[in-house]
């Protein structure tokens, strides 16, 4: 049985600038802008002014922003526990972009070793964590559930969290 799910659309976040936010997503990483949105008026015909913003990803799912002007939004510099974009790329790439951000003096961070990704870390202009992160031959391995004891941890997780 299927979930009925094909597949992530898009992942939409709120952004302080549309066009700094372009520069970062299309000029820096690469991913065109594919679509805008112009909203004056909502579902519940308030009025206002916001722009949807999508960036097209290879495998056709996007990352979209909302500016939104007047509507309050606590713009910080996230943690990565708190949240993060992770975006698939390959090893090479990865590293091409850890060039590409130092030389540009953004601080980027890793690579870090997750034992079946490893990962680079650098943020947007809206404070975002951006992951870049790659595969490493054992991923599919170590993703399967059928094999990889992940509700057995989970479990073991809430056991030993409910006793400390």
């Amino acid at each position: 049985m299927t979930s009925g799910i094909q597949g992530l659309h898009h992942n939409a976040y709120r952004c302080r600038d549309s066009e700094e936010t372009r520069a970062f997503y299309e000029d820096f990483l690469g991913l065109p802008l594919a679509a805008t949105l112009l909203i004056g008026e909502t579902k519940t015909g308030r009025k206002c002014e916001h722009l949807h913003t999508f960036y097209r990803m290879d495998d056709g799912s996007f990352l979209a922003f909302f500016e939104a002007p007047g509507m309050p939004f606590d713009f910080k510099e996230q943690h990565d526990f708190d949240l993060h974009i992770a975006l698939e790329v390959s090893h090479d790439h990865m590293l091409a972009m850890m060039a590409k951000g130092k030389a540009r003096g953004m601080d980027v961070r890793g690579v870090s070793d997750h034992h079946f990704i490893d990962s680079i870390y650098f943020r947007d202009p809206n404070g975002y964590v951006i992951e870049l992160t790659a595969k490493r031959p054992n991923h599919d391995e170590a993703t399967d559930n059928q094999h990889n004891h992940a509700r057995a941890k989970l479990d073991a997780w809430q056991r030993d969290k409910a006793t400390s």
